[in-house]
């Protein structure tokens, strides 16, 4: 596995032509999460055994997303990150396929035709066991296997993937534990910590009139991330280990029940973060969001969650290998 991030195409007819000719898994993947990761391991198996590129064919923005915008879905992983988990899975190339109603409305066989044959020349295609294309959902796994058949690639369908307790994972189930703060849940359904991202922006800077400096980023409006503190890991752009530290998002109730912002402060650390695109991965939530009397009782508190957060990350072990190239800074 490698941070190294994979080439990213908005359309399949963007693909290079040195990338034609692989292995392509298909899907929306929102989440890389274990079921996802399960096509994609079954993928590369395959490009690895036959030494051709592996493609991953995703749609942004989501379909539902598309069909129904007055109900956009709650994205886990927006583009970049999912592009980046994609990447460390051992994708070589994300196509980003611009989706749109026109694009929905291209019938089954123009889908097999113009993208998978005429544009990426799939010889073999992985897809789960739900996956439907072409107008009105009219495609299925039988006819994609009949149309490979028809066209010479080989196609694999994955069976549905189901947590230990024997329940499917999927993203709703991702989603709803986030918006209940069960970051260990969630965790778990993905195979590794949830991460969000951004840029690092200045803020008020109250943290460091209280010995508490932290490194701040808006989140997206439609985050269904809970208001509260959080044991983080935050890795910066150009590799490197990840930095520890403690997070608070919300709205200051204490101060200015402000806007939403999102702040981290990084344990043992003092260098300038503004303007960097960084990642963040979310170990596990500590406690909702309050408001203090005062600045000491605040200043108390905040050195508890610290005491905590650094119990929690020096216990922490890789969910998977995945999670120990993100959340930890090295793979296996």
């Amino acid at each position: 596995m490698s941070l190294n991030g994979p080439l990213r195409c908005e359309t399949a007819r963007d693909l290079p032509p040195a990338l034609r000719g692989g292995v392509v898994a298909i899907g929306n993947f929102d989440g890389v999460h274990r079921g996802h990761q399960a096509v994609i391991g079954h993928a590369r198996d395959i490009a690895t055994r036959e030494g051709r590129p592996l493609v991953c064919l995703t749609f942004e923005p989501h379909p539902r997303t598309v069909f129904r915008p007055d109900q956009p879905v709650a994205r886990l992983t927006p583009a970049p990150i999912k592009a980046q988990l994609l990447g460390a899975l051992g994708c070589d190339a994300v196509v980003e396929q611009n989706f749109t109603r026109s694009f929905a409305a291209a019938s089954a066989d123009s889908f097999v035709t113009d993208s998978l044959v005429d544009a990426l020349g799939a010889a073999h295609v992985v897809v789960g066991y739900d996956f439907h294309y072409g107008t009105r959902r009219s495609g299925t796994a039988q006819t994609l296997r009949d149309a490979g058949a028809a066209h010479g690639f080989g196609v694999s369908v994955v069976d549905a993937f189901d947590d230990e307790g024997g329940a499917l994972v999927s993203s709703s189930r991702i989603r709803s534990d986030i918006e209940a703060g069960d970051m260990a849940g969630a965790n778990a359904l993905l195979g590794y910590r949830f991460m969000v991202a951004g840029e690092i922006v200045h803020g008020r800077k109250l943290g460091r009139t209280l010995g508490y400096p932290t490194a701040n980023m808006t989140l997206p409006d439609d985050t269904i991330l809970m208001h509260g503190i959080y044991a983080v890991a935050l890795r910066r752009p150009g590799g490197g280990a990840p930095l520890p530290g403690v997070a608070s998002f919300g709205r200051r109730p204490t101060f200015d029940d402000g806007a939403p912002l999102f702040e981290t402060f990084l344990f043992d650390f003092s260098d300038q973060l503004y303007g960097e695109h960084v990642s963040v991965s979310i170990f596990a939530r500590l406690r909702g969001e309050l408001q203090f009397d005062g600045v000491e009782a605040l200043v108390r508190q905040m050195d508890q969650d610290s005491l905590e957060a650094r119990a929690v990350l020096d216990a922490a072990t890789p969910l998977s290998p995945l999670d120990a190239l993100m959340s930890f800074g090295g793979g296996n």
